[in-house]
Parts: C-alpha cells; structure tokens; sequence
C-alpha cells in the first residue's frame, strides 16, 4: 500500500457473448432511478482476459457485466484487464520488458453503449507484453500486472486521472475461488495488488453451472447487479477501505433457484479444485489435470473442510453468497491493525447489506 501512496505523496501521479439486445446506462438513466455511485471513479480488472469470445463465456464475459451494473449505477469506469486469460497466476508480476495498454474499440454484442455517459466511456484496455501493439497470441501481462501499471501510469496516461481511482474491482471470475484455490486466484491476486497500493478492492467470483465448464450470463448479472448495491451500501456508510480486500463469491442461479442472502465466512481450509500429475510412462513428464472435490463438502485428505464457516460450504453447499475479509499481510499471527473496519464491515454484511 505503501509504494503507491509514496509515489503519490511524492509526484502527486496517479492521479462474443451472443446479440442478445440488453439495457444500456442511456436507457437506464432515460428512466430516472437514483445512481448511487455517481462521483466515484472505479477501475476493473480481472484474470479472465477482456476477449469474451467463448461460447462457455469463461474469458472475461463477466467483467463487462460488472462494467456494465457500475455506470448503470453511475460510476466512471475503467477497465484495464490481461489480454489472455490468466487464470490461476495469483499475485504473479512481470519483473522486465514492455506492456501494452490496448484500447478495444469493437466490444462485445449488447455491451457497446453501456457506459457512453461516463466520462471515461468505460474504456476497455487489454494489456499485453509487446514492445507494440498486441496481436491475437501475444503473452499477456498477468492480473496484478494491469493493476499495477493502471494505479502507476495507465490511467494517468490513457484516461486523464490525475489521482487513484475510488475503488478496484477485479472479475466477476468464470467460477468461485474458494478456499485453498484462493491462493492461485488470479482474480483475488489483482484486488490484492490494488490494497498493496492502498486502494480498496473487491474481487468477485460466480459459480459454474451444474457442470462448472460453462458460465451462464444470468450468474454473471446477477452478481453484478447485486455487486453494485453492495459497492453503494459500503460507500454510503463509509466502509470503502485500504486496509484488506473483500472477496465475494456468488452461487448458481441459473437453474431458478435464488441465491440466499451474504453471510460473513472464513476462507476454507480444504480443497474445492485442486492439482493433479500423472507421469507419462516412466519419464520426465507429468500431465497436469484439475480434481474436483463433492461440491457439497464431506470429501477426505486434502478435500476435508474443517471450518464451520467456510466460504466453501456456504456457497456450494448452502448456496449463499459469502464474503470473506483477505489481506495482503501473510504475517502469521500479526494483530489486526483495521478492526474498527473490519468489526463495522462484518456488520454490514449480517445485517445491513442488500439481499439477492
């Protein structure tokens, strides 16, 4: 938190999913409802790329869900995101060579005009590592990359923003990060990134399908939607902090059933995915493959969830949508230096915070 806010000190910087037909922040502020996020300036990312081009809608689908509830609600968006996806890369960073922030200007069916009473327009940039502009299999810039390079010089550079941004938000990620997968998230890893530069953050992540290969839109907008009272509810009572970020996971609702109301959790102990490695013959090379454990909890070794409140287990086996405090301290057994905060958010979040 402390690079940024010297640099800040110091130089005052900073400063196709299908053509379905959808609503637009136009259409929205025609019909007059009260925007809660007016004022605020919010950057996005996220570790699923901006591309948005699989059927299973598992690249980047969400963050132009999450785009699209923020101006709707009145927000100044800017989205600077991983031009592959980079799912699993944690808080990874590119220690050398160059990146590219690349404006996408054609985005994806029914997203075109959902920001176009922003001052930012909701710019939408790919970050890339290329000395020029990123081509279709350029390697990416990881997600703390992007948040990174936005908060030290991207926005400054491409949207005008003399000081950090309100907020960052990262996803909403194709799938939940919970428990130890955590660790590996990407997603988490950005938001993470954000609070290290002392700005808050919230990382969002909705579940699969039934299957968890394919990412309905409905999972997606629901979260979003639900994400932009949740932002105005924080806002509102002042609870919008540095000090550690929120990770919120939210169920499948695609089959009709709703998600129940957010409860406080703990990130789990155990494994919801995990890494497998099968040797080829008796040489040097091991495939790597993902294992699934019971999605509802009760599964052995490394699968065995042993906390009550688990974020796993009210998600996928309660189907809530669970909030968890994450810090970007790993000081093991450190005093909590934000309790006021954090006592006042968990607060929040059991009583006071919208419902689904």
């Amino acid at each position: 938190m402390r690079t940024y806010l010297a640099l800040s000190a110091a130089t005052a910087v900073l400063a196709g999913a299908g053509a379905t037909a959808y609503a637009t922040t136009a259409d929205t502020a025609a019909s007059g409802p009260a925007r809660p996020l007016a004022g605020m300036r919010i950057l996005i990312s996220n570790d699923d790329s901006m591309q948005a081009a699989k059927a299973s809608n598992s690249d980047g689908l969400g963050l132009y869900e999450l785009r699209r509830a923020m101006c709707a609600a009145g927000a100044d968006v800017v989205v600077m995101a991983p031009w592959q996806v980079q799912s699993g890369k944690g808080t990874a960073v590119t220690n050398g060579g160059v990146l590219t922030a690349q404006r996408r200007t054609a985005l994806p069916a029914g997203y075109e005009g959902d920001c176009a009473q922003a001052p930012s327009a909701g710019a939408v940039y790919g970050v890339c590592l290329s000395a020029g502009p990123c081509a279709k299999d350029s390697p990416s810039a990881t997600p703390a990359d992007t948040v990174k390079l936005a908060l030290r010089a991207g926005l400054r550079a491409k949207a005008g923003w003399t000081e950090a941004p309100d907020l960052v938000l990262t996803g909403i990620n194709s799938g939940p990060n919970v428990s130890a997968g955590v660790n590996d998230s990407g997603t988490v890893g950005a938001a993470v990134a954000a609070v290290d530069q002392g700005v808050p953050a919230l990382a969002f992540s909705s579940s699969g399908d039934e299957s968890q290969l394919n990412f309905p839109r409905v999972n997606y907008r629901a979260h979003a939607e639900f994400g932009a009272r949740l932002v105005a509810g924080l806002r509102q009572r002042g609870l919008l902090t540095p000090k550690f970020a929120l990770k919120v996971d939210y169920p499948d609702v695609s089959a009709g059933a709703p998600a129940k109301a957010p409860v406080w959790t703990r990130v789990g102990d155990g494994a919801v995915v995990y890494h497998a490695f099968e040797q080829r013959g008796d040489g040097d090379s091991f495939d790597i493959a993902l294992g699934l454990c019971p999605p509802a909890g009760g599964g052995e070794g490394e699968c065995a969830e042993g906390r009550a409140d688990a974020d796993s287990t009210w998600l996928l086996g309660k189907g809530h949508v669970t909030i968890a405090p994450i810090t970007w301290d790993r000081t093991y057994g450190s005093p909590v230096d934000a309790r006021r905060e954090l006592n006042r958010i968990e607060h929040f979040v059991k009583h006071e915070s919208p419902r689904p």
